[in-house]
């Protein structure tokens, strides 16, 4: 049922249905020399910038200082990570943007300013804009004498962006569209000089069109006034504002891309805020990692340092095996996406394009990595200040601020429910569609639940055996569960909002246990199993818990729909598919916590 197929040849979503060898898996550890100088570029930047001044970024009464450092960046060049280099960027691929956004994502408030600028705020102009309006903006925006902020949510439209009133109509003259509406929670939006506004335009009757149209909106044009900024739980040092459009006129050369087209643009350019914001989680975890490391060295009792506890130890090996999971599937999807753009630009299709196309093709690993690193940092944080105790609650702690910032991400670029609902209904979609066969699979392993087990015992060679053995079986599992669904609910699933969760947190599980094996197993090969031995242990830990979660997820997904003699099938069939054989995760989780203690930081 699974197979194994060329590099070339993957698509998104197909890790459920296929199995991938780790030679075609891309690992942090291959990062070139050129790509570890400019994350260290960055972290410097942090440590010089950044985090001496996170108390005054935070208490700061005007967007001033944030605009200044954000002048600072770029002029040390993070600002055009991935503007083209005919537009005053650098070009860097996918997964070198992914790793400046990883460094930079322990910036606090800074991190939010920074990826808003060049992700969303910049992003659709560098693969929507025209030659015109590219070569106007982009330059401007890569060195930061521009700002950008990304204008779409409103008051009554939050995930259902579509449903937004902002509307738009074209002058007698037909020279402007003239803009209407009210923009709310607008990133960078106290200082931004280029807005990204999202709208509908109306015709001469009155009637809107389905589909949003997107506009390059300037400051400079009259009309457009805003809130003073918005008190926040975190993240307070970003500049966080309501933005209202009165009688704006846009030149009618600053639709971006065809009307109609703004909620594609939307879809897509969200595609990647979610998964650089997974990634910039994955930065921000391994600060608050340290700080714990650091903490649990310095703080005694019972005339012993608290790092010497086991249920310390076991919070630290937790949030670490948690971020290096979760960094490395990110970076797997990040070079899925690097390697189909260059795939489909050797078949002659434009750059643009081809990233969007890219994209588009890797919502599913998007969204999932949205969800994943998002959740991770939030139980970083949380046991952080465990780690801390009562000092973890103090102001004058690191932990305090990391608490806060943190929750915001499970909101950000989608909420997690959504996103959760996004990677199900993808995967539906393509199937479907005839560009995912997610049913034949799903069908055989109806049969096979009905049949007796397989006891052959031949023996396989290679590493991970059992481990690759097991994670086939959760893929059974995640399909059995899925096509049941399917076939119970039809077209009415959309509203079985808690097993299509269900179905989605099996999913994320089995996609971010097999990256970590891929990873460990391509690492093993490189420099030997024993070089390799606490990455091997985190890989193992993070498989087991995978499968008791896969099995957490089914059993509810399960008893939701399923009755009888369904139902019972069902769940031996999925007791079949979520059993590994057991070992020692205390002490594995032991040796991982030893050595970063040892090293007082995250060593991975």
């Amino acid at each position: 049922m699974i197979s194994t197929e060329p590099k070339a040849s993957i698509k998104g979503g197909e890790f459920l249905i296929k199995e991938t060898d780790a030679t075609h898996v891309f690992i942090p550890e291959e990062f070139t020399e050129e790509q570890q100088m400019i994350a260290a570029s960055s972290r410097e930047f942090l440590e010089r910038e950044i985090w001496p001044r996170l108390n005054e970024i935070d208490n700061a009464k005007s967007p001033e200082l944030i605009s200044s450092l954000m002048d600072k960046a770029g002029e040390l060049g993070l600002l055009g990570t991935s503007v083209p280099e005919e537009f005053g960027g650098f070009g860097m691929n996918f997964n070198t943007s992914m790793l400046v956004a990883e460094v930079t994502g322990a910036g606090h408030s800074f991190s939010v300013a920074l990826s808003a600028h060049t992700g969303i705020g910049t992003l659709p102009i560098v693969y929507y804009g025209n030659d015109e309006q590219k070569s106007k903006y982009l330059p401007k925006l890569a060195t930061g004498e521009w700002k950008a902020a990304y204008c779409l949510t409103e008051p009554d439209s939050g995930s259902d962006a579509n449903s937004g009133k902002t509307k738009v109509t074209l002058s007698e003259d037909g020279q402007f569209y003239v803009l209407n509406g009210q923009k709310m929670w607008i990133t960078n939006g106290g200082f931004a000089d280029v807005y990204i506004v999202f709208a509908k335009v109306y015709d001469e009757n009155g009637q809107p069109d389905k589909n949003l149209s997107a506009f390059i909106v300037d400051r400079t044009f009259d009309g457009i006034t805003m809130n003073e900024p918005e008190h926040k739980m975190g993240i307070k040092g970003s500049d966080t504002r309501q933005i209202f459009f009165n009688d704006v006129k846009v030149p009618v050369e600053n639709l971006l891309s065809e009307r109609g087209n703004g909620f594609k643009i939307a879809v897509n350019i969200l595609n990647i805020g979610r998964i650089k914001l997974g990634i910039a989680a994955v930065g921000g975890s391994k600060e608050v990692i340290n700080n714990a490391i650091r903490y649990s060295n310095e703080r005694k009792q019972f005339k012993t340092p608290i790092s010497q506890f086991g249920a310390i130890k076991h919070k630290l090996a937790e949030m670490a095996l948690k971020v290096y999971a979760s960094e490395t599937a990110s970076y797997r999807a990040g070079q899925n996406i690097d390697e189909l753009i260059e795939d489909l630009k050797s078949q002659g299709m434009e750059d643009g394009p081809a990233k969007l196309k890219a994209l588009e093709q890797f919502a599913i690993e998007c969204a999932i990595m949205k969800v994943h690193g998002s959740e991770v940092l939030d139980y970083v944080v949380d046991e952080g200040v465990q780690v801390y105790g009562g000092m973890g609650y103090s102001a004058d702690a690191p932990m305090d601020r990391a608490y806060r910032d943190a929750r915001i991400n499970r909101i950000f670029e989608g909420t997690n429910e959504i996103n959760r609902m996004l990677v199900v209904d993808m995967l539906l979609k393509r199937a479907m569609k005839g560009e995912l066969d997610l049913m034949g699979p799903a069908m055989a392993v109806a049969k096979e639940i009905m049949s007796i087990p397989d006891f052959n015992t031949e023996e396989e060679e290679g590493i991970f055996i059992a481990e690759k053995k097991a994670l086939r079986n959760l893929k059974k599992a995640a399909l059995m569960v899925a096509g049941a669904a399917v076939q119970k609910f039809m077209m009415t699933l959309s509203n079985e909002q808690e097993i299509l969760m269900n179905i989605a947190d099996m999913v994320i599980e089995i996609y971010i246990a097999e990256s970590v094996l891929l990873r460990v197993e391509k690492l093993i090969g490189m420099k030997g199993e024993e070089s390799v031995a606490l990455q091997k242990q985190m890989a193992l830990i993070y498989l087991h818990e995978a499968v008791e979660k896969v099995n957490n997820a089914g059993r509810a997904a399960i008893t939701s729909f399923a009755e009888g003699d369904e139902l019972r099938g069902m769940l031996m069939g999925l007791k079949r598919f979520t059993k590994i054989d057991p070992m020692n995760l205390k002490d594995a989780r032991r040796q991982i916590a030893d050595a970063m203690i040892a090293e007082n930081k995250y060593i991975f």
